[in-house]
């Protein structure tokens, strides 16, 4: 296999409405601060993640490219799903060994329709659409599976809003009340990085981010045969990319409420030693489409920055943690 590291992160300034900025313009900054942080102009391969429902409008990524100065041609590619999927087929391409870099972005604005209603979309639309089951119904099902502390619960919250605070791309958002269940904010963003192959890698910048283990795996899609209380998908998914080969000093998980941490620190066996979203995760923010990205992305800044050598990043698609992708990241 290839050695392959991320070797530039950009993020949007996340809003939690409407700006007016189309989507090749809410793109745009992103993609110009990686190429100048690479000095990159073009790449071998680029691939993007988003969903045309957040949009309404089909083929919505297609005029997205209007943000990525696609002339002369260029190779491109796009999953209809987290842009950490992206990541993951830009990684595979990369190992063909024709080319040496890729970009990757994903973008959502979840601020122009009802997420709650679109994110009911993704279900069966025989037997679990329904029962008119919504996000924060089949999370509350998950939550009430697991029957974790309302207060452990609303501790993950307060920090998870705490650490955002400390994040100049986060919402400042309040804390909860402990009266209910929390839902993530919405946040209209974008997110993009760049992978490098080989020599390239450590000619773009001097601390490359190596991605040392990914893996992704996915469970049955009804709830009713899954156990809600764990996510076995999500612990193949860590034993495949090799997540307890080593200590983790950073996890950056995508869970996009309070219990979902819970379920996934036991999948991924992580200590208490390890540092849980410090970026805030997607309780302080949450652009659907580039959430999952955005974790890669912020576990491999606590690389390139310099301040950790071991990170783990994790995306998660579909009701009640259905589809898990990990992704191990060395310095």
């Amino acid at each position: 296999m290839r050695e392959v590291a991320i070797v530039a992160f950009a993020q949007t300034r996340h809003t939690d409405h409407d700006t007016g900025l189309s989507e090749p313009e809410l793109i745009l900054p992103v993609i110009n601060e990686v190429k100048e942080r690479t000095g990159l102009t073009r790449f071998g391969f680029t691939c993007s993640g988003s969903c045309d429902y957040l949009a309404g409008a089909p083929f919505s990524f297609v005029s997205a490219l209007d943000a990525l100065a696609a002339w002369p041609p260029i190779s491109e590619s796009h999953v209809e799903m987290d842009a950490a999927w992206a990541l993951y087929e830009a990684w595979v391409r990369l190992q063909h060994g024709d080319i040496d870099s890729a970009l990757v972005y994903g973008f959502g604005k979840t601020s122009l329709g009802d997420l709650r209603t679109i994110m009911t979309l993704q279900l069966d639309p025989y037997y679990l659409a329904p029962l008119g089951l919504d996000q924060l119904s089949y999370a509350g099902l998950q939550a009430a599976a697991l029957g974790a502390e309302r207060a452990e619960l609303d501790e993950i919250v307060r920090r998870s809003r705490a650490d955002g605070r400390a994040n100049p791309y986060a919402l400042d958002l309040p804390d909860p009340e402990g009266d209910g269940l929390v839902a993530p904010p919405i946040t209209d963003g974008a997110a993009a990085v760049v992978l490098a192959a080989g020599d390239l890698a450590t000619r773009l910048t001097s601390t490359p981010a190596y991605i040392r283990g990914l893996a992704h795996r996915i469970e049955p899609h009804y709830l009713g045969m899954r156990d809600l209380a764990r996510s076995a998908s999500a612990a193949d998914a860590a034993r495949a990319a090799g997540v307890g080969k080593g200590p983790v000093e950073v996890a950056e998980l995508h869970a996009q409420f309070a219990h979902e941490e819970i379920i996934l620190r036991e999948a991924l066996e992580l200590t208490g030693d390890t540092l849980i979203n410090p970026s805030g995760g997607p309780l302080a923010a949450n652009p659907v489409m580039a959430t999952g990205l955005i974790r890669v992305g912020e576990a491999a800044r606590r690389i390139l920055d310099g301040r950790n050598h071991r990170t783990v990043a994790h995306a998660a698609g579909g009701p009640c943690l259905q589809h898990n992708l990990v992704t191990v990241l060395e310095g």
